[in-house]
């Protein structure tokens, strides 16, 4: 890079960027990060904005008009951060999320009390800024993040970072509720799979014409947790004696169902079904290859946590 052109990009940086505080993180710091976490390295410009805090101009980031379905990842250490499905248009020139992965970012007040700064949570690589209040989704959230901070992986590529696994175990609502809990449980989304119409919404998933299950898919972290413990928790908050149905909810969407994304899943929750067996519990439960899976309505997700309340017809029994 020309001396001309990193100075017009420092310019740059001066009229659009963030305050500089004194929280830059210096050269000997992040060379000391690099010696303890696996960091990426990093282009002059990539550097300007995460390591010393500037911000790139308004409607030139790869990721402003982006919104295929994906995860996006800190691009300095590659931690998740963002789904593609808390992304909106915003209009204000900078990729816009309502939501982050839980942990995932850290929030910090500016020197001078205006702006909340975001950075990623493992590496302090700096994101943007996050504002409140905007009334721009039902979230009221906006987390303003740089382009080049991030690196966008597609759903179809997954990531290797994460693993993905998708349950059926009755209303998805109570199912969500104690798997956010699990620790490495890196996000949750409610949604139906198994059926043979595409975009089904609930009332259709309800009205039993779909053959559709209420499922969840749960991105974990696999250093942090296993498929075989995800699975052991579903088999452990609900009944898996119970065909169609859960409790006092009753229909083929209540349904007992795992979907392996892969034949190391599918012989995990054989497994684990046998173990059952041999315990004497009836189990019921189908090990299914996965679909599409159909994210649900918004006022589905997170249910129980929105409205400040507990599963009905799930609950907690110790199984292995």
């Amino acid at each position: 890079m020309s001396k001309l052109l990193l100075a017009l990009i420092l310019v740059s940086i001066s009229i659009y960027g963030c305050s500089q505080n004194g929280n830059n993180i210096s050269e000997l710091k992040v060379n000391t990060l690099k010696n303890n976490m696996k960091l990426r390295d990093l282009t002059t410009e990539e550097e300007l904005v995460i390591i010393h805090k500037g911000t790139e101009r308004p409607f030139t980031g790869k990721y402003n008009g982006t919104f295929a379905e994906g995860m996006y990842v800190c691009r300095q250490c590659g931690t998740p951060l963002y789904k593609s499905s808390d992304k909106f248009k915003s209009e204000c020139g900078w990729p816009s999320f309502d939501d982050e992965i839980a942990g995932a970012v850290t929030k910090t007040i500016d020197a001078d009390g205006r702006r909340t700064e975001i950075t990623c949570a493992h590496c302090g690589g700096h994101l943007g800024h996050v504002f409140v209040g905007e009334q721009l989704t039902s979230k009221n959230t906006r987390h303003c993040v740089n382009s080049v901070s991030l690196e966008f992986i597609p759903a179809s590529e997954g990531n290797s970072n994460t693993e993905t696994a998708i349950f059926a175990g009755g209303c998805f609502w109570g199912v969500e509720y104690y798997m956010k809990k699990l620790e490495g449980v890196i996000s949750t989304e409610v949604g139906y799979i198994g059926g043979h119409t595409d975009n089904p919404t609930y009332k259709e998933v309800c009205s039993h014409s779909t053959g559709h299950a209420e499922a969840i898919r749960v991105v974990f972290d696999p250093s942090k947790t296993s498929f075989e413990s995800v699975a052991i928790l579903f088999f452990e908050i609900h009944d898996p004696t119970q065909i169609n149905r859960q409790g006092p909810d009753v229909g083929d969407q209540y349904r007992s169902e795992v979907f392996y994304v892969n034949d190391n899943q599918k012989n995990i929750a054989n497994t684990l079904i046998k173990l059952l067996q041999q315990k004497g519990i009836k189990v019921v439960t189908n090990v299914t290859k996965a679909t599409t899976f159909w994210k649900a309505e918004d006022y589905h997700q997170n249910y129980y946590e929105k409205e400040g309340s507990s599963p009905y017809c799930h609950k907690y029994v110790k199984r292995f």
